[in-house]
């Protein structure tokens, strides 16, 4: 369902607190009586050219804004407005309720998100208002864009220590410019003050208890809604969740096992097609093929069109596409490394589409309306190291099991010259909030290993395991009809199998 630059937003894969560090919410989220005004609901468009708002316009949905405090400490200060959209139940006399969705990122827009989800569901969507909300400084709500020359900050640190102080230079650049342009809101972006909106939406919608899914950071978020509100949620479903203890800046680290097994199975499909694609007629000259391009782009920038892709760059892009075992997503990736190659030997290489789109995300200002929400978010969260030296460290004891993709997990983020330290301290998720939780035993992003994390926090959840497939994002995505079956079972019944249950491509 989605295409790779929505799965690079995705899969990101975060002072003393000003609201008790203890756990407690805020006086207002407490609160459960007194609900806000009631919601205006409207058309969604708003242009010609809001190709999302007419698509929901179309479907029956309307949007409307919640009025919520920039900090939840503080209700009668400052605000700030959330955007959401509402699909109402068609079967009213048969409803269970609302559903919130969280298309995760973080930063990830889910005001459009219903109608993938609403078919996603199929019949048992008729049973709820499904919700889609832009968290706060994300898409239609209060958006944040600290004016980056780049989008995506993800990358690698290179084969040399210059390189990684080139890298860690702009890593500081891009955070200097994101306090310049928002230090008096970037206290406030952050996954607790989410959750504290979507309960605010909660008690505007009128309902004493939501449903709740997320894929990705949004399982995180929703698991962070769990323990901050317990009580409130009805059916959960996290799909691609990692592990709650780790979620951060520097949440990539351990998952360079799964992104090598990944691209190695990448390349054995490209092998039996290397009549179409020319990269290799063997899984090994395949890899030879990417390591040859790598090696390049360290020689120099590769032209790919108007782009100049270098050796910091590259490693992204292969860990990116090389998440998808769908034969369409491998085709596209086999599509990109072509043209990778064709750059690499110094021969004219024009993007298409899904490169030319990655490309334009990654390498110019046109990602940063996306990627400063991102950092935002997952800097707000956790304190990152502020040594460089330390992600140098780092960097250096991947390389020798890892040399493709530990430099880029290990490398520095902006997190490492955030302005301040986070308000309040991650949350430990640990309850027992039933809940389904979906992954993938190849996922790259978020590990199985950090989905089994999830499920021994949450000790009412069930882990659906999708076996012997790589991707990130399961249920109405990668297409696979027992993982629908299960998922839709549990929205329509409320009741969680009697034990993990198990899918297979």
């Amino acid at each position: 369902m989605k295409p790779t630059i929505a799965r690079a937003r995705r899969g990101l894969l975060p002072v003393l607190a000003l609201i008790a560090l203890s756990g407690a919410v805020s006086p207002l989220a407490r609160a459960d009586g007194g609900a806000p005004p009631p919601l205006d609901w409207k058309p969604c468009a708003q242009g010609p050219d809001d190709a999302v708002g007419r698509d929901l316009d179309r479907a029956g949905a309307r949007c409307a804004e919640l009025t919520v405090p920039l900090d939840h400490s503080r209700p009668g200060g400052r605000t700030i407005k959330l955007a959401l959209s509402r699909l109402p139940a068609t079967d009213r006399a048969h409803r269970i309720g609302t559903m919130v969705l969280n298309n995760g990122g973080p930063g990830q827009p889910t005001l459009g998100m219903p109608l993938q989800t609403r078919a996603a569901m199929k019949d048992v969507a008729a049973r709820y208002d499904i919700v889609g909300l832009d968290p706060r400084f994300v898409g239609r709500s209060t958006p944040l864009d600290c004016g980056w020359p780049i989008g995506m900050w993800i990358r690698s640190a290179g084969p040399t220590r210059a390189r990684f102080d080139h890298q860690a230079a702009v890593q500081r650049d891009l955070a200097e410019r994101c306090a310049r342009r928002h230090g008096d809101v970037l206290p406030y972006a952050n996954t607790r003050d989410t959750a504290r909106d979507i309960d605010l939406v909660r008690r505007a919608l009128g309902e004493r208890r939501i449903s709740f899914l997320g894929y990705s950071y949004g399982a995180y978020l929703g698991a962070v809604y769990t323990q901050m509100f317990p009580g409130r949620t009805d059916r959960v479903v996290l799909d691609s969740a990692g592990d709650p203890s780790k979620w951060g800046p520097r949440a990539m680290r351990g998952t360079e096992d799964e992104g090598e097994r990944a691209l190695r199975g990448w390349a054995a499909w490209a092998a039996e097609r290397h009549g179409t694609y020319g990269l290799g007629a063997t899984r090994a000259r395949v890899l030879a093929t990417v390591n040859a391009i790598v090696a390049a782009a360290q020689d120099r920038p590769l032209r790919v069109g108007p782009y100049e892709v270098d050796d910091q760059a590259v490693p992204y892009i292969l860990s990116t596409g090389s998440g998808d075992d769908r034969p369409a997503a491998r085709a596209e990736f086999a599509s990109t490394v072509r043209t990778l190659n064709e750059a690499a030997h110094g021969r004219p290489a024009a993007p298409g589409p899904e490169l030319d789109g990655l490309l334009t995300f990654v390498l110019t200002s046109a990602g940063s309306p996306l990627a400063g929400p991102a950092a935002a978010i997952t800097c707000g969260d956790r304190a990152a190291p502020r040594d460089p030296g330390t992600y140098w460290k780092d960097v250096q004891r991947s390389r020798a099991r890892h040399p493709l993709f530990g430099p880029l997990k290990n490398n520095i983020w902006p997190c490492a010259f955030w302005p301040g330290r986070p308000r309040e301290r991650l949350t430990r998720v640990g309850n027992s909030t039933p809940a389904l939780i979906v992954s993938a035993t190849g996922d790259t992003a978020t590990t199985y290993e950090g989905s089994k994390a999830m499920h021994r926090a949450l000790t009412g959840s069930r882990l659906l395991t999708l076996r012997g497939t790589t991707a990130h994002g399961i249920y109405g995505e990668y297409g696979n009809g027992c993982v629908d079956a299960k998922v839709n079972a549990y929205l329509a019944t409320g009741t969680l199998p009697a034990a993990d249950p198990t899918c297979r491509p």
